[in-house]
């Protein structure tokens, strides 16, 4: 509960400033606001982009790092247990304490006075690496197929994938092809996500059979 309260403010706090910041002069956004409309409307944003699917100023209209913004925080999605999309916000939290915990040498992650299991760290790895590839792979295949700047067609998929429902304009103009490929990305954005940690990281665990000599592998 700490770890998605702590991880839900600083993604709704950290949204909310970057959109004011990156969009504050934008004419097609923020820009033609008065400010309390401003930071209604970049507050909405922060919150909308993790799965609620409305919204209240122009996707299309956005700048580069808006556009980036709003990929992550609907990749990242909402929090274990909810009927949010995305990777969720504890994975991204395991993840980032363990960056923490590498560069100050630790070797185990902490966090409010607990130590989290390494088996832990490996499921928000998997979860990591599992949807990042399906939305590589969705955006490649769509701008394969249509004549689309592939930061509209990443965007989309990363939208189908946390199933947020928000769109830049492309959506209503795809082939019936990409909308194929965006209708799979729902599925295992939702389904895939649950049915991959029921099946994986609820099984029992069973100690291995053979015990491999230590390997210290070089990293960067």
């Amino acid at each position: 509960s700490k770890l998605v309260l702590a991880m839900s403010g600083v993604l709704l706090g950290g949204g909310f400033l970057l959109t004011l910041l990156f969009e504050w002069s934008n004419p097609a956004t923020l820009g033609g606001m008065t400010l309390p409309h401003k930071l209604l409307a970049a507050a909405f944003q922060s919150v909308t982009l993790r799965t609620a699917g409305f919204n209240t100023i122009d996707l299309g209209a956005l700048t580069g790092p808006s556009q980036a913004v709003s990929c992550l925080l609907m990749f990242i999605g909402g929090s274990p247990g909810s009927t949010a999309g995305g990777i969720k916000t504890v994975t991204v939290a395991v993840l980032a304490l363990s960056a923490v915990s590498a560069l100050r040498g630790r070797t185990s992650v902490t966090a409010f006075g607990r130590t989290i299991e390494p088996r832990s760290i490996m499921n928000a790895v998997t979860l990591l690496m599992a949807g990042g590839v399906l939305c590589l792979v969705g955006a490649c295949a769509i701008a394969g197929i249509e004549d689309a700047p592939f930061h509209q067609c990443l965007f989309e998929a990363v939208s189908a994938f946390g199933t947020v429902g928000v769109s830049m304009g492309l959506t209503p103009t795809l082939a019936a092809a990409s909308r194929v490929i965006l209708i799979v990305m729902m599925y295992m954005g939702r389904v895939g996500v649950l049915t991959l940690g029921v099946a994986v990281f609820m099984r029992r665990r069973e100690p291995p059979r053979l015990k491999y000599p230590d390997a210290d592998v070089f990293i960067g």
